[in-house]
């Protein structure tokens, strides 16, 4: 990983795609689940390439908690950012099981939290309306299973 002026550097073997998808996700940056958000984005919704939104507690961030507004502020203007400047049409919201955001940043509690993240994405759901009323929302709940897999659950409203 050094050049001959023992410099650090990566030079990655992916070229880039200059394409775009037009498709963007919102998800809770924790590290743990980044490889299956991908193969859900990748494998499973045919999109090789999407704009990311990583941020704790992903789409909570959307559904206008008094005690997060900044971080909501934050989001909807690069979401917005995104909507206008990549053409967006489609918008995935990912949600998982288990996240520290809302049991520690949130205070909810861990026998209220899945029935609070719910409705936390159908909030998100409206509120990325509001951003881009013509593009499509999906929205999972992630699962880990106890063989370590992670099912990813379709989320309707």
């Amino acid at each position: 990983m050094d050049n001959q002026e023992n410099q650090p550097y990566y030079e990655s073997p992916i070229k880039f795609d200059p394409s775009r998808i037009r498709a963007a996700a919102v998800y809770c940056s924790d590290g743990r689940y980044g490889e299956q958000f991908d193969d859900l984005m990748h494998t499973s919704l045919k999109l090789p390439r999407y704009d990311r939104l990583a941020v704790p507690g992903g789409a909570a961030c959307l559904a206008r908690h008094f005690a997060i507004y900044r971080e909501e502020e934050g989001v909807s203007e690069q979401l917005r950012f995104l909507v206008d400047v990549h053409g967006l049409e489609r918008v995935v919201l990912i949600a998982h099981d288990e996240c520290a955001f809302y049991t520690q940043r949130l205070q909810v509690s861990p026998l209220q939290l899945e029935a609070q993240q719910r409705e936390d994405l159908e909030k998100a759901v409206q509120r990325v309306r509001t951003i881009g009323p013509d593009l499509i929302v999906d929205v999972f709940f992630a699962r880990k299973k106890a063989s370590g897999a992670v099912h990813f659950e379709a989320v309707a409203f």
